[in-house]
């Protein structure tokens, strides 16, 4: 059959991170809700910063680990983090924002796994954090979509 294409998982190299310099990570996190992506216009970039330094190959459950440590509320069983990439639009000068997985505090779930590598961050890129407390309802279970600009095609 022509013109299917065949979905193959990456293999992600391991990184050896004694040798590798680590990225800065750039994270903003924001309770309830995504920051807009025009917070992230002309340069500008929304106050509630949190700076990692990681490696590609750091999950999404790594990354809510840092995360946990630095903001005590969020160590609650059943808060949910809902992650996405924040990257400059190569048609305007704005920001476009990807959402790559969602983790929750004391379960395992299908997006802990996923790296950095594999949702395609590129460094310079920002990532995107919603904290949903356990108190709260979780996020919305969304379809997969594939991966260009989020527009299934």
């Amino acid at each position: 059959m022509a013109g299917l294409e065949s979905m193959v998982a990456e293999e992600v190299k391991p990184i050896d991170r004694e040798k590798t310099c680590p990225l800065l990570l750039r994270v903003f996190c924001s309770t309830g809700r995504h920051n807009s992506p025009g917070d992230y216009a002309r340069g500008l970039v929304p106050q509630n910063e949190l700076q990692i330094y990681t490696w590609m190959d750091a999950t999404l459950r790594e990354l809510t680990g840092l995360v946990k440590e630095v903001n005590p509320e969020t160590r609650r069983k059943g808060t949910y983090f809902d992650f996405a990439v924040v990257f400059p639009d190569a048609r305007s000068p704005t920001y476009r924002m990807r959402e790559i997985g969602v983790t929750c505090s004391g379960q395992r779930g299908g997006d802990d796994n996923k790296t950095l590598a594999q949702v395609k961050f590129q460094i310079g890129n920002y990532l995107d954090i919603s904290i949903t407390p356990s108190n709260r309802m979780p996020p919305p279970m969304r379809r997969p979509q594939n991966y260009v600009n989020n527009r299934p095609y």
